[in-house]
């Protein structure tokens, strides 16, 4: 497995992380129903895999089926305590006094007394949430469980690069950002790999930078098979590459069901001359 140091944090991640939104929320993305117990079982042994694997970053959220993607992870996570990362979220919304509930709901059901990671589970931020969040007790409520060693380290999570986030990652009180970014929505690089918008602002303050949606969702994959007849498992290895190929990306979230999926990502990621030169792609038409 190929490792990156997760910015300033200095937590050394596996380039490919399991994400934990197709464990948790039912029929999301495929016909499975997270709280069978049969299905579970074939999450838990995903899981397992995954860290037999050498995969060390796990994300998910209480908002994945309403807790049960965190008691899945604890239940196949917490005997690999010492070798992996956990992360998870909180809502913003909530008052400082839920917000710090939350996350001790969180470290009951994932079976642990920490969490490596905790960050504001967000998508389009405004202005005024912005504001909540640094300046109405929110923030620092998450800094006074890092401060109780409940958290070690402060993250930020969104759909897309606003004004609103920008700010937030000036301030210089966040670790890390996780940003959707895939073939189908780009952080702004240009031909020559100079990396500019909200990553860029997120490396001038020497934060990890993680990425949600890897795989599009499989919007990209139903494209691509409908319009040109590409199977639909080469179109996400296909976007999974693609994001392993920017060099600025530290962890790539994957959902990933079963050992097989496991297996399959863990050789992409393995294999570091089976990347894209993005410089090249670039250039090409210029």
């Amino acid at each position: 497995m190929q490792y990156k140091v997760l910015g300033r944090t200095g937590l050394k991640v596996s380039v490919i992380g399991c994400g934990g939104a197709v464990i948790g929320i039912p029929f999301y993305l495929a016909h499975e129903d997270t709280s069978d117990p049969e299905t579970q079982a074939v999450f838990i042994s995903a899981l397992e895999s995954a860290v037999e694997l050498g995969i060390n970053y796990f994300d998910t959220a209480p908002g994945y089926g309403n807790g049960i993607g965190e008691t899945i992870y604890g239940q196949a996570l917490s005997k690999h305590r010492d070798k992996i990362f956990l992360a998870s979220k909180v809502t913003y919304s909530g008052n400082p006094d839920e917000i710090k509930a939350s996350v001790e709901q969180s470290l009951r059901r994932l079976k642990t007394d920490y969490l490596d990671v905790i960050q504001f589970h967000g998508g389009y931020f405004s202005d005024e949430e912005a504001d909540d969040i640094l300046n109405g007790g929110r923030l620092d409520m998450l800094e006074e469980l890092r401060d109780a060693e409940k958290v070690r380290f402060i993250g930020i999570t969104a759909e897309v690069p606003t004004g609103a986030l920008e700010r937030m990652l000036a301030s210089q009180r966040f670790d890390i950002l996780q940003i959707c970014y895939n073939l189908a929505n780009q952080l702004s690089c240009d031909h020559s790999r100079e990396c500019r918008g909200i990553a860029a602002i997120a490396e001038q303050h020497n934060m990890g930078i993680v990425t949600m949606r890897t795989a599009t969702s499989g919007f990209m994959q139903k494209l691509l098979n409908c319009e040109f007849g590409l199977n639909e498992d080469a179109a996400t290895l296909m976007c999974i590459k693609y994001v392993l190929s920017t060099p600025e990306i530290d962890v790539a979230l994957v959902g990933m069901r079963n050992p097989s999926e496991v297996e399959i990502n863990v050789a992409l990621a393995n294999d570091p001359d089976d990347r894209y030169n993005l410089d090249e792609l670039h250039n090409r038409f210029r």
